[in-house]
């Protein structure tokens, strides 16, 4: 049996080695590395997946974020809500342009935002909502987006889990993950859905007056060389990694549904134990793409599992230990303990079993038989 990971890019990699080192080689003899055709390629390729009518490539899903908020021009003060139960960089972004991050409670079942924690936490200083589509799922857009047109605010989806998901409205209408919000972003990070081979992220938007503002944010503020127009940063795609991405987007729905299958395989050792509650599906309105497989451990020793498991050589992962209000940079010492009753559950119950596209059965057997060792 092969070495199990939590994601097995090596695996992943020989398949598509010769396109990528020919891809490669192409870059290195052209020597065009920053915003070359590749990248450009790439942008178009996206553009017409998700069928969104302007994706930006920049540096990585931070950044995407963060020139996100740059984009709307929020001022200082200004209040952003999004979810306590989440990595750091999407309160990260609001910080550091030092607007007001409002964290809110998420539902138990889907990990994801609370609509009725939104609503609670709306002020006159609101401007925008970033929900996260955690773990591989969307959160519940519709209602999303409904609070936010009652209350004139902004909602920038933070989409680097869950690239390739649908979301189906109460119409039937049906969208790609990142894409329903004024702006979407995402990241690039190897691990990722759709991952490259370092940093990488993108920024999508449908309206044509924020992606211009958001070309030159990325460039140093240019549309002409050397001409600042903008205050911006410095987050551009490498040709590089575009060529990494171009070999693998063809491949993002057939990958996505290996990790469906896997979940499946999970699900059908686990649903009926006492001790583990298997990942919920919102069907009603997304699909799911399996960023992280989480369970959650109920009247048992989530640590003591991670531990057993790490014995027998299976990588196990805690997302998250520690709600955001309680990080030492974002402990702010305004929020109630009472006010997350979902989130102070969740980060004693979950930890996340390997996910990837190159998951054989003898591992999936093996990863289900330790677990429900343990409980034996």
């Amino acid at each position: 049996m092969k070495k199990i990971q939590m994601v097995d890019l090596v695996s992943q990699y020989q398949p598509l080695k010769s396109q990528i080192n020919s891809g490669f080689e192409e870059v290195l003899n052209s020597a065009a590395f920053i915003n070359g055709p590749q990248v450009n390629l790439f942008s178009d390729n996206l553009e017409k997946y998700l069928g969104i009518k302007h994706v930006i490539p920049c540096g990585n899903g931070t950044e995407a974020l963060q020139i996100a908020l740059m984009a709307l021009e929020l001022q200082p003060g200004d209040e952003v809500i999004t979810a306590d139960f989440t990595f750091a960089a999407t309160v990260e972004v609001i910080n550091l342009l030092k607007l007001e991050s409002v964290l809110v409670d998420v539902d138990y079942d889907t990990f994801t935002i609370n609509p009725e924690s939104i609503k609670k936490a709306i002020t006159p200083k609101t401007k925008a909502i970033i929900p996260v589509h955690l773990f591989g799922q969307c959160a519940n857009m519709e209602e999303i987006l409904k609070i936010a047109d009652e209350h004139n605010l902004y909602v920038i989806e933070d989409n680097a889990q869950a690239i390739g998901a649908d979301y189906k409205f109460k119409n039937n209408t049906i969208k790609k993950s990142g894409t329903m919000g004024i702006i979407g972003a995402t990241s690039f990070f190897p691990s990722k859905n759709l991952g490259c081979y370092g940093d990488g992220g993108a920024i999508f938007t449908d309206n044509d007056d924020l992606a211009h503002k958001i070309k030159g944010i990325v460039n140093h503020g240019m549309y002409k060389r050397y001409y600042h127009d903008e205050v911006g940063v410095n987050s551009r795609l490498d040709s590089l990694q575009a060529v990494v991405l171009n070999a693998k987007l063809p491949l993002l729905d057939s990958y996505n549904e290996k990790r469906r299958k896997a979940a499946e395989y999970y699900d059908k050792a686990f649903s009926n134990h006492p001790n583990l509650i298997t990942p919920v599906r919102a069907e009603e309105y997304t699909t799911h793409v399996f960023h992280q497989y989480t369970l959650k451990v109920v009247n048992a020793d989530r640590d003591a599992l991670q531990k057993y498991l790490s014995e027998k050589q299976i990588p196990a992962m805690i997302y998250y230990p520690v709600p955001l209000r309680k990080q030492k940079a974002y402990d702010n010492g305004k929020y109630k303990d009472e006010d997350f009753p979902m989130t102070n559950k969740l980060i004693d119950q979950v930890i996340s079993l390997p996910m990837h596209t190159e998951l054989e059965e003898e591992q999936l057997d093996y990863i289900i038989k330790n677990v429900l060792n343990f409980f034996i």
